[in-house]
């Protein structure tokens, strides 16, 4: 791609507006307001003040009376084409020993807690880095192109969405679909709209391809029992088998990714829960026992493919096992989506990636993570993914799965700023035509 002398001076400009203790104190801040999904509603209210308070039209947008989104807007002079700027706000665990234990772990972390703590490079809390170290980011940008004076075409929107986590309704939650990108697609809804979309996820590349996500349940038949009547009567307990039916399914999850790998993504599968029996007793077996099933599909599959994949490994178990008896149904179905490598937003996203990285782009691939990406491609926007690396080597804690979630390291918050802030000027301050005429 391209880049004009002008480009350049702008994009300089920009950049030079960025100081990193703004990063550091407002991802700071938002890590300090709980949002877990459904719960939204507080942090995106003072997310759309804080982006108004920096000339970003900020303004939220309610779902329900705990659920929200947060929008920004940032006016070209509508010549050129519009970009959405996206990430989603909400956690996919609460901060609370009541809700997260013992789940999450023995105890909960000091980076587990909705407290955001500067502990030097690093902001330590309940989603500093992904997904608000990821907002924060979007905010910065287009703060500083505003800043700059940048002499935009086409808007720059920043949106915010509400549950973005793939989780359904938490106890005491208003709505079942709480989750899964209900904001996203609320917000599209509501015609915050655009011709390209840039979400902001973890994995320091760009993305062009999602995977998508089926949710199954299965059911594990048995005979409804009493340890003192086992050896007396017909014994059949759903909860060993269960363990016999998630044994096999574990198994079949590996030949599953095995098939579907391909392009940058590498379709996994987990079992997440298991509900059975009474918990006030162990003296009786129940007549059922049910497996929570999540399986990732690739953008070059569909849900009723993989439904029917996945029945034919569960019959399968059971043929390897008589006397074992189960059943399943799809729950939940979001497809995987992709983007054409040559799409605008996609070589706009991977110049920038190139100039501030300074080598050419190297795509990150075996992903299985799904984002709200597969809505807004769903719904039509071109759309590209860039994030941040994970906190890595003098990070405050170890690495694991909550740490990458929850330390985010400023200097690479400013290094995503600055690719966000190229590809914003790139898109924005040219004509449609010229877009066009680019491919």
């Amino acid at each position: 791609m391209i880049i004009s002398e002008q480009e350049q001076q702008w994009i300089q400009a920009a950049r030079a507006q960025v100081e990193r203790i703004d990063l550091r104190d407002l991802i700071a801040s938002m890590t300090s307001i709980p949002s877990p999904t459904g719960q939204e509603g507080e942090l995106a209210r003072w997310l759309a003040e804080e982006m108004a308070g920096r000339g970003l039209a900020g303004f939220y947008q309610p779902m329900d009376a705990e659920q929200g989104n947060a929008v920004g807007r940032l006016r070209g002079d509508g010549t050129g084409a519009d970009l959405l700027l996206y990430a989603p706000i909400d956690t996919l665990t609460v901060g609370t020993e009541e809700e997260d234990l013992p789940w999450a772990g023995t105890e909960l972390r000091r980076d587990m807690r909705a407290e955001g703590l500067i502990e030097g490079d690093y902001v330590v809390g309940l989603g500093a880095s992904n997904p608000k170290g990821h907002g924060a980011a979007l905010i910065a940008a287009a703060s500083a192109v505003r800043a700059a004076g940048v002499p935009l075409r086409g808007d720059v929107i920043v949106g915010l969405g509400a549950g973005g986590m793939p989780t359904n309704r938490r106890p005491g939650a208003a709505r079942h679909n709480a989750g899964q990108g209900s904001g996203c697609s609320f917000m599209l809804e509501q015609g915050v709209w655009a011709d390209h979309a840039l979400i902001a996820k973890p994995g320091w590349a760009v993305h062009w391809e999602e995977v998508g996500l089926c949710w199954f349940e299965v059911v594990v038949r048995g005979t409804y029992s009493y340890v003192g009547s086992r050896h007396r009567m017909a014994y059949r307990n759903a909860i060993v088998d269960a363990g016999v039916v998630a044994a096999g399914l574990d198994r079949f999850f590996e030949r599953y990714a095995a098939a579907h790998t391909r392009g940058l993504v590498a379709p996994q599968g987990n079992i997440g829960a298991i509900e059975g029996g009474w918990t006030r007793t162990p003296s009786l077996s129940p007549a059922e026992c049910r497996l929570l099933v999540d399986l990732r599909l690739g953008p070059d599959q569909d849900p009723m493919s993989v439904k029917r994949e996945f029945q034919a490994a569960l019959d399968g178990i059971l043929a390897e096992n008589p006397g074992v008896t189960a059943e399943s149904r799809m729950i939940l179905a979001i497809p995987g989506t992709a983007t054409p490598q040559d799409d605008w937003i996609v070589r706009a996203a991977v110049a920038a990636w190139e100039d501030v990285e300074g080598r050419p782009h190297e795509p990150i691939t075996a992903n299985s993570g799904a984002t709200d990406a597969n809505i807004l491609r769903a719904r039509g926007l071109s759309t590209a993914r860039v994030g941040m690396a994970r906190a890595g080597e003098g990070a405050p804690l170890p690495v694991d799965f909550p740490m990458g979630m929850n330390v985010v390291d400023v200097r690479e918050l400013e290094k995503l700023t600055r690719t966000l802030i190229h590809t914003v000027v790139t898109t924005c301050t040219r004509t449609r035509q010229e877009l066009e005429n680019s491919r």
